[in-house]
């Protein structure tokens, strides 16, 4: 088939990378344009633009696609490209621009979406990040049909997985990566073998990925532990979950909610912050409800460390406060 393809971020380029290998003709590539990265803050491309360019694919780069937007010079020139490109269908992971309906439109087949999680929960930016940080066990890929709203068109290919206990967003990321290009090949296939079949999606259910913003890396100790756990696996590898010791702020790569028994957590009378241990296990604090144990830590300038380690280089007192982040 010949495909447009648009996406931004490595999980977008897995899926890309599968399209090509199945032997589908890319006919041009849709990414956001170039962004300042790294210390020296120079333009670096997407991972999507890096793969297209190894393959010689095409790719425009537009700010917007609305013709009547900020930038009609721009979404006139990627309206050229995609009549160029005369494509069977568009595939969409992770773009990052909305597509207006002329957009939706112009493929024979229409655009189909690879989003991050059980439609209709978590439709939006973040799914991968939410579903950890809400404890959910099970997450998925679902291909869509896109239409005009934010992630409610029709269900054509869905599988579920099992989110591990020791899951963050970066392993959980990878795996629904690679999930995300085999339904997208397999989709296609069966496009072309007219056995696509659209499922609605339920109107019961909906939740909303909302964007993940820095602030929320500041661990507020006055949450449970349980809650402070997830959200640390959540936020690796980004923004990642940080607090105040020292008056240094302290970034949180790995932790987990103390048990007791056959309980969830550990009771503590200790103020929210208090540092109970600190020791080669990790650096114990107390919640709002429970005990949070700390097994890998990062100070400004240094390298992840386990806490065995980490203790060697920064004193974490215990009976020390530690604070949030931000107030």
């Amino acid at each position: 088939m010949r495909i447009l393809f648009a996406g931004t971020p490595e999980f977008a380029a897995v899926a890309l990378q599968h399209l090509i290998q199945a032997g589908h003709t890319i006919c041009g590539v849709l990414t956001q344009p170039d962004r300042p990265a790294g210390r020296g803050m120079k333009l670096q491309a997407s991972a999507v633009k890096a793969l297209a360019l190894q393959h010689h694919i095409a790719v425009e780069q537009p700010r917007s696609l609305r013709l009547d937007g900020k930038y009609p010079d721009d979404a006139l020139a990627a309206q050229k490209f995609l009549q160029m490109a005369q494509a069977d269908v568009m595939v969409v992971a992770a773009y990052g621009l909305l597509l207006p309906q002329w957009v939706l439109d112009m493929p024979r087949l229409g655009c189909l979406n690879i989003h991050a999680s059980l439609l209709p929960r978590w439709r939006g930016a973040a799914p991968i990040h939410r579903a950890i940080e809400a404890g959910d066990k099970n997450t998925g890929v679902v291909i869509m049909q896109m239409d005009a709203g934010l992630d409610t068109g029709d269900m054509l290919l869905a599988q579920q997985i099992e989110i591990a206990p020791q899951d963050t967003t970066a392993s959980l990321h990878d795996k629904l990566a690679d999930l995300g290009g085999a339904l997208i090949v397999q989709t296609l296939a069966d496009a072309q073998a007219n056995k696509l079949v659209r499922t609605p999606q339920p109107a019961e259910g909906i939740t909303y990925a909302h964007k993940i913003e820095k602030h929320e890396a500041a661990l507020d100790w006055r949450l449970n532990a349980k809650q402070l756990a997830q959200r640390i696996r959540a936020f690796n590898a980004f923004p990642v979950a940080s607090f105040h010791a020292n008056a240094e702020v302290i970034k949180v790569w790995g932790a987990y909610a103390v048990t007791d028994g056959d309980t969830d957590t550990k009771p503590t009378t200790n103020a929210p912050g208090t540092v109970l241990s600190a020791d080669d296990s990790g650096v114990c604090i107390a919640c709002g409800e429970g005990v949070l144990c700390i097994t890998e830590l990062q100070k400004a300038g240094g390298k992840r460390l386990p806490a065995a380690e980490f203790l060697r280089g920064f004193d974490i007192a215990v009976g020390s406060v530690c604070q949030g982040t931000t107030p």
